[in-house]
């Protein structure tokens, strides 16, 4: 069992910044970030591969605006989000797995059997 401590989010204008946090208590493979509107099925958002200490994986809807990044000695990962859009607006989650993934499997969230309790991210415009 990893037990997986978040922080960070808040409300931000478009255009603005947000960065996340996640801690795990326990060896991950894999660590990331997914997210949750109401009435939406969660999606992924950003992975990195925490066992390599490189390797990071990104939706189409954020590439070129959010960055995930591991620190190794703290065991934590974060997600750097930039040029922020109302429609980045969601519960986000963070997550991890102890094993390795397929490529088709590193964003799909049936894949990660430890989750934080998540933290709101809102985007004004």
């Amino acid at each position: 069992q990893v037990q997986l401590v978040e922080s960070g989010g808040g409300s931000v204008q478009a255009g603005g910044s947000l960065r996340l946090s996640c801690a795990a208590d326990g060896y991950t493979y894999f660590m990331g970030w997914f997210r949750q509107v109401p009435q939406q099925e969660r999606e992924g958002v950003a992975v990195f591969n925490t066992d390599l200490g490189a390797g990071a994986y990104y939706a189409d809807s954020v590439k070129g605006r959010f960055t995930i990044s591991q620190d190794n000695a703290k065991n934590t990962v974060y997600l750097q989000m930039n040029d922020l859009k109302p429609e980045d607006t969601a519960m986000y989650y963070c997550a991890a797995v102890s094993s390795w993934l397929l490529d088709v499997r590193r964003l799909r969230p049936d894949a990660y059997p430890y989750w934080g309790q998540g933290t709101q991210v809102t985007v004004s415009s």
